[in-house]
């Protein structure tokens, strides 16, 4: 693609990825900050992570591994490292942030500097081949910004900041199976930019470290043409030395947008593509349901309301079909069950509640981030914001859980009340500590302490669970939401149906196409989630969302109105668990993946894998099915108060 032609392409996608508005504030913890020459600049190091890097393009792993840990071996600060003061997402999504023994003087290049010599043990060795084969890197945060490598698209032959490095990598000197270059010196290059009309204050713009192997005979000088340091499989000891050096740039680019060179779009015009294709579709659904409605049901219930006007009149059955009205027939005869409450209504409800729920968190969220409130320079903020939005919108799940139950005729309202806040949470909350005894085992930076875990509870049991109580309170003593028609006492006999409109066939059918509407944005998102990206475009995020939720309700509704044509009138569970299964394809599709771009070598990696996406699915599942609920009901009260029954 030439410049020329790619520059709208660009443009647009600046403007839905919205970096610019978000680099707009100054939020807290993300201030800038200046420094004066001389003037240390932090060098912290995160949890080492495995990246995609081998010419196989697969994740080899899922577990994260602290710095420090003794496997690694790599020098310590003097007194021992500290941690740097995380945010709850921060700690849940596995960052574990500490000091470091590097020194960096702000504008003084320093040239094969010395850390420590460090002996390796067979242990030792052991614990590291593995982790070089299977692609881990080592992540730093100069002054907050990754310390990473520039890498090149090979779709838009466009440079971008990668972040992370790797801990080595396959020998070329010894290029034998098991033989590996471990990298043991970094010359690290950093960019600064001048704060205007003051020359004195330097500011931090841009990290990039370059690894390499090097073997040291004797005192270190950091020459390029030094053999490789080869470590492999059966060594009993090892001699290391670490080394670096450190060059200052100045750069033109701006504090305020430091970040742009990291936020890279892998394979723009997919986005686009797609979601063109998608709003068509939804707009084609969207009008098919509108003739549904405007059309169909138009000319069925100016026909109901004849053939009752005639009733009334007493009019001989002659006379009205001279009048070219016939008996009821469709979704008219089920109007004395299409109210009647569903089996497990006090479940539906406690899923419906949490629905609304995710719902509006994963809108909330989505429209903060979109603003540019969830900086990527604030790390964990995506987390912390969900965790804490969750908390405030109980009351939300505990409403609509207790008014959906108090109008489908429940009267287990106590039961209600504590199944709604913890029943859900606490199915995840059991499977993520399930996960998180995987990653104890393992020794994985990733696994959450377990002060963490006591927070979680806390806020779970003194903010979440009371604000959900609260909520049912006012629902039930909310009125009932009156019925358009009156309910049978006597349950009507339902028909036999055809093959589509079956349970299996039709929820698999209609819940194919909301997975279809997020389904591009979708793999973009999981690759944030498994592949250490860092995912930014929350513009055609919030539009997929959209278009999601568009997909979702009209599908369902036209599912809903062939049921009743057929004269089932058992729609509740039907049009919840159609669209739910969309958190199904979203499962069917992380086994694909499993199979397609990840390779694990071990059990642990498998089932955390498999768990996480299984969480992913249920959250995602239940939030759409509350979507096709009560778009379903909101239909079904319109036509049927649409019409006049005896």
């Amino acid at each position: 693609m030439h410049a020329r032609d790619s520059a709208p392409w660009a443009l647009i996608t600046s403007l839905l990825a919205t970096s610019q508005v978000a680099s707009a504030f100054y939020l807290p913890g993300v201030a800038p900050t200046s420094y004066k020459k001389g003037d240390i600049v932090p060098l912290n190091v995160n949890s080492v992570k495995p990246v995609i890097a081998s010419q196989d393009y697969r994740m080899h792993s899922v577990l994260s591994y602290d710095y420090y840990h003794p496997g690694f071996g790599f020098c310590r600060p003097n007194g021992g490292p500290k941690y740097i003061q995380e945010s709850l997402g921060s700690i849940l999504f596995g960052d574990r942030i500490m000091t470091s023994p590097f020194e960096l003087k702000m504008g003084v290049d320093e040239s094969c500097k010395q850390l420590c010599p460090q002996k390796y043990s067979e242990e030792m060795i052991e614990f590291l081949v593995p982790k070089i084969a299977n692609d881990y890197a080592l992540n730093w945060l100069i002054d907050g910004l990754p310390a990473g490598q520039i890498m090149e698209d090979d779709l838009t032959n466009t440079q971008y900041y990668s972040p992370g490095f790797l801990l080595g990598q396959q020998s070329e000197q010894e290029p034998q199976p098991e033989h590996y270059a471990f990298n043991n010196h970094y010359d690290i290059t950093v960019e600064y930019h001048r704060v205007s009309g003051k020359d004195d204050q330097l500011r931090v713009v841009g990290a990039v470290v370059s690894p390499s192997s090097r073997k040291y005979t004797g005192e270190p000088d950091c020459r390029d043409d030094l053999d490789e340091l080869v470590i492999r499989t059966g060594d009993k000891v090892l001699d290391v030395r670490f080394t670096y050096s450190v060059q200052w740039r100045e750069s033109p680019t701006a504090w305020a947008t430091r970040w742009d060179k990291y936020l890279h779009v892998f394979d723009p015009k997919i986005h686009w593509f797609w979601l063109i294709d998608t709003a068509i579709f939804v707009a084609i659904l969207v009008l098919t349901v509108m003739s549904v409605l405007v059309r169909t049901l138009k000319k069925d219930i100016s026909r109901y309301n004849r053939l009752d006007q005639i009733n009334l009149d007493d009019l001989s059955g002659t006379a009205a079909f001279d009048d070219g009205v016939q008996e009821d027939s469709g979704w008219k005869l089920v109007h004395g069950d299409v109210f009647r409450a569903p089996s497990h209504r006090l479940m539906l409800s406690v899923l419906l509640g949490n629905g609304v729920q995710l719902s509006v968190i994963a809108g909330l969220t989505i429209l903060f981030a979109l603003l540019g409130f969830l900086s990527p320079s604030n790390r964990g903020s995506l987390g912390t914001i969900s965790v804490l939005l969750y908390t405030l919108l109980s009351f939300i799940g505990g409403y609509v859980s207790a008014r959906v139950y108090k109008n489908l005729g429940g009267e287990q309202w106590k039961l209600n009340m504590a199944l709604t806040p913890s029943l859900v949470p606490g199915v995840v909350f059991c499977t993520f500590f399930f996960l998180n005894l995987f990653l104890w085992a393992k020794q994985s930076s990733g696994a959450v302490p377990l002060s963490t875990m006591i927070v979680l509870i806390g806020i779970w049991f003194v903010m979440s669970i009371p604000l959900s109580v609260a909520g049912s309170w006012v629902g039930f003593r909310s009125p009932v939401i009156e019925a358009p028609v009156r309910t049978n006492q006597i349950p009507r006999q339902i028909p036999p149906t055809q093959t589509y409109l079956k349970p299996i066939p039709s929820v698999f059918i209609v819940g194919l196409l909301p997975f279809l509407a997020i389904f591009v944005e979708l793999s973009f998102v999981m690759s944030s989630i498994w592949f250490s990206r860092i995912y930014y475009m929350f513009g055609f995020l919030f539009v997929c969302y959209a278009l999601m939720i568009a997909v979702a309700a009209s599908s369902t509704i036209l599912l809903t109105y062939f049921l009743l044509c057929s004269e089932n009138y058992n729609w509740q569970w039907r049009a919840f668990l159609a669209s739910a299964m969309s958190g199904v394809y979203i499962f069917i599709y992380s086994l694909v993946n499993l199979f397609g771009k990840i390779s694990f070598s071990g059990f642990a990696g498998v089932v955390l894998y498999l768990g996480y996406s299984a969480l992913i699915s249920l959250l995602f599942g239940i939030l759409a099915g509350s979507i096709g609920y009560f778009a379903s009901w909101w239909f079904v009260q319109r036509i049927y108060s649409s019409i006049k029954v005896d």
